[in-house]
């Protein structure tokens, strides 16, 4: 079955928070024109009519930003109801939305379960972890009102996941970070770590190899721990690796080794190959004007999603099965700079995932 993804960005990269380590922020601040605005019913139109078409047995419309709620609840509505008119062939169709949960009210969260939405929210483990980065334009901590935002969402029996951002504060307190997620009773759970700014410069929240490689050990006793336990409990990248084990291609793009087709839609109808490279020139062109076929055809004349050559070391290394030389946007020239990392924690904890994989 053909999927399709569209990860559209209908605010364009407008938030009402201003994490200081947002990579979207640092991208619009590397391209000529910045922020799109929001998006209009023309342009709204124009990416729906394009995500249905041709050979497609169903299609995933994510909503991401910025903060995606601020393009408003009847926008949303428009959304969906433009999707059932245009859905002629009546194929799959569902809805993901990634969201720092400050806005979310019961009004968001009825719509949410109506329409059979997957919500992500953003909390970076514990109160003091959390408010350290992820704060408001006046400089007050956010993360109350983003269990606000989730408890909107439990009440309304909406499934949400959770994702951690692993700066450099949520590293060094990985015991009491995932505790405390587990105690909130959060059980898909996904960390990623924390980027660097696109000049390269290292800031208060940058991540080291070895701070990364030793959280991803800690947080693996914890859920190694619960596993044995019988807690049903659902790490994404732990997930991914033990996948791989049982010989299953990963499902998260970073751990595949090679990019995959994606469409990441700005609110201008503009499209990128990843929402890492939402960059001048990456853009592939507007689906207000161009089909995805030409916008296909541009992403394979960027050589985007060629493989990567792989560095000598990874060729000799074993764990490259698993590994897969990471996420492009973690490059440093030809090499991850989460190498180190990865090794630290495949021979940590790779009998236990071995274990794990056994199971399945």
């Amino acid at each position: 079955m053909k999927n399709r993804f569209m990860m559209i960005k209908p605010a364009s990269g407008n938030c009402n928070l201003r994490c200081e380590y947002c990579f979207y922020c640092d991208e619009m601040e590397h391209r000529k024109g910045p922020s799109c605005g929001c998006m209009d019913e023309e342009t709204m139109r124009a990416v729906i009519r394009a995500s249905l078409s041709g050979d497609v047995d169903g299609c995933t419309f994510g909503f991401q930003g910025g903060e995606p709620t601020l393009w408003g609840l009847s926008r949303f509505r428009d959304f969906v109801n433009c999707v059932e008119a245009q859905n002629e062939r009546k194929i799959p169709v569902q809805y993901f939305l990634q969201t720092n949960g400050c806005t979310l009210d019961r009004e968001w969260a009825e719509f949410f379960r109506a329409n059979q939405f997957l919500i992500g929210v953003s909390v970076d483990g514990t109160i003091h972890t959390h408010d350290r980065y992820r704060k408001t334009r006046d400089g007050q901590g956010t993360y109350v009102r983003a269990m606000e935002g989730i408890q909107c969402l439990r009440e309304a029996g909406v499934p949400f996941n959770v994702l951690t951002v692993v700066h450099s504060g949520v590293a060094v307190a990985a015991e009491k970070v995932y505790k405390t997620l587990r105690k909130q009773g959060f059980s898909y759970l996904q960390f990623i770590p924390c980027l660097d700014a696109l000049d390269g410069e290292r800031r208060g929240y940058s991540l080291t190899a070895e701070g990364y490689g030793r959280f991803l050990c800690s947080v693996f006793d914890l859920w190694y721990q619960e596993w044995e336990s019988g807690a049903q409990v659902s790490v994404r990248q732990f997930e991914n690796y033990v996948d791989m084990l049982c010989g299953y291609e990963p499902e998260s793009c970073d751990m595949r080794g090679c990019c995959g087709i994606n469409y990441v839609v700005e609110s201008d109808g503009s499209v990128y190959p990843c929402d890492f490279y939402a960059l001048d020139e990456w853009r592939l062109g507007n689906l207000r004007e161009d089909t995805l076929e030409q916008i296909d055809a541009a992403r394979a004349a960027s050589g985007f999603t060629n493989g990567r050559p792989l560095p000598e070391a990874c060729r000799a290394c074993k764990w490259l099965m698993l590994c897969r030389n990471g996420c492009r946007r973690h490059l440093q020239g030809r090499e991850n700079r989460f190498c180190r990392s990865y090794q630290m924690f495949f021979e940590y904890a790779i009998e236990r995932l071995e274990r794990v994989a056994g199971s399945r």
